[in-house]
């Protein structure tokens, strides 16, 4: 038996504690579960239930088995993964659907931190062993762009950047009907979904979530958006979409129409990182990289542009 002990940082605030501890140390949810069952898990020396909240700058204790739980990096090439730009210091993929940031327990698919292993890229070596590099995520069916870090000051600079939100994060998005009004924003706190292990949800004391959105184009029965996140939550765009009751083309976990999705081809929803710019944390310029739609996502949008 080892144990870790860990400070909670300022932005896991009001976290649950299995999310936090989880995210902390790279592991699952169900895995941190098990061990807070066994009283493996203390907060500030005490012991505590899965649902209690942790707090900023609080001492979290987790005795771990000798066996070690995580996860490995396993280089493998990724099909379709595209290279958009790569310096000494940051590479900025174009990301497939069906890969996922970085490997995880549960995940058995490619993920972005695997191939760039394969490729030769020497990455940051800050986060934990698996994210090593990794300063932001898309989720394992959106495609798009994404920033890794190659250099120890570039993780440190981006990681601020996002936190800041400083980062320019366009998406464009097919949704199902057409928001009222074609142009807003919601502002809606997110967090685990209460009764569903893999779905997040707008959730009273969950945490601040912003996200604008305007309409690129209106079809019959869907309507295509441009969306800017200012905050960067799990699964943020799906959930906050499907709050206003227009989920995502393709998206079922969130709600949407299955028949649609057939029709159009779907079998992941339609969401694509489009645009990312910052400043680069070297050379101090500002960037910015852009992604065509993948084939999918353009023949989905020429079913319902038919309609």
């Amino acid at each position: 038996m080892r144990s870790r002990v860990l400070l909670v940082p300022d932005g896991l605030e009001g976290d649950r504690v299995d999310a936090a501890a989880a995210r902390m140390l790279g592991l699952s949810r169900s895995y941190v579960s098990d061990l807070i069952a066994e009283g493996a898990v203390r907060l500030d020396g005490d012991a505590v239930a899965k649902s209690d909240r942790v707090r900023g700058g609080a001492m979290l204790e987790i005795d771990l088995p000798d066996e070690d739980p995580g996860v490995r990096v396993i280089p493998r090439t990724v099909e379709g993964m595209r290279i958009v730009h790569d310096d000494r210091d940051i590479v900025v993929v174009d990301k497939p659907a069906g890969v996922a940031a970085h490997p995880s327990l549960g995940w058995d698919g490619p993920s972005v931190v695997e191939h760039l292993a394969a490729a030769g890229f020497r990455i940051s070596t800050s986060g934990s062993p698996e994210r090593q590099g990794i300063v932001q995520r898309l989720d394992v069916g959106t495609t798009g762009l994404m920033v890794v870090a190659k250099s120890e000051i570039a993780y440190t600079v981006l990681k601020q950047a996002f936190r800041d939100r400083t980062v320019d994060k366009t998406y464009h998005a097919l949704v199902q009907g057409h928001p009222d009004p074609f142009s807003g924003t919601i502002e809606a706190p997110i967090g685990r979904h209460p009764g569903h292990e893999w779905k997040m949800a707008v959730v009273a004391g969950g945490r601040p979530s912003v996200t604008h959105y305007e309409t690129l184009e209106a079809f019959p029965g869907s309507t295509l958006l441009t969306i800017h996140l200012e905050t960067g939550r799990t699964h943020q765009i799906r959930v906050h979409m499907a709050a206003i009751h227009h989920p995502c083309v393709g998206d079922p976990l969130y709600g949407s129409d299955p028949v649609l999705a057939a029709r159009t081809g779907l079998d992941r929803q339609w969401l694509h990182a489009v645009r990312l710019g910052f400043t680069h944390p070297t050379r101090g310029e500002y960037v910015e990289f852009s992604s065509p739609y993948p084939a999918d996502l353009a023949q989905a949008l020429e079913v319902v542009a038919r309609d």
